[in-house]
């Protein structure tokens, strides 16, 4: 198993009609990622200009790990209960190099 730290960012436009869906939607999934095997941090923000722009910055201590968390229910969940609310999603797998 690779141990090396993983960063995830993940940009989450949603649909202006379906913002307040969507927002809700991730803030349930922060608590229990948290109590995830090396999850180190899972950080939601929004964006200041463009209220529909959600970005999750989060810190796995290997990829393997973070691979369990995307096979986890309560992402299934989310993305069920956010069908069609989102415009669009980019996720970007990432190193630390200092």
């Amino acid at each position: 198993m690779n141990h090396q730290r993983l960063t995830i960012v993940a940009k989450i436009l949603a649909k202006p009609e379906k913002r307040e869906l969507v927002k809700n939607e991730l803030l349930k999934l922060i608590k229990t990622t948290l109590k995830e095997e090396g999850c180190i941090n899972y950080d939601l923000h929004q964006d200041n200009e463009n209220e529909n722009l959600f970005l999750f910055y989060e810190n796995w201590e290997s990829k393997a790990l973070w691979q369990q968390h995307m096979n986890n229910s309560h992402l299934a969940e989310y993305s069920k209960a956010t069908e069609g609310a989102v415009e669009n999603f980019e996720l970007f797998e990432m190193t630390p190099i200092s």
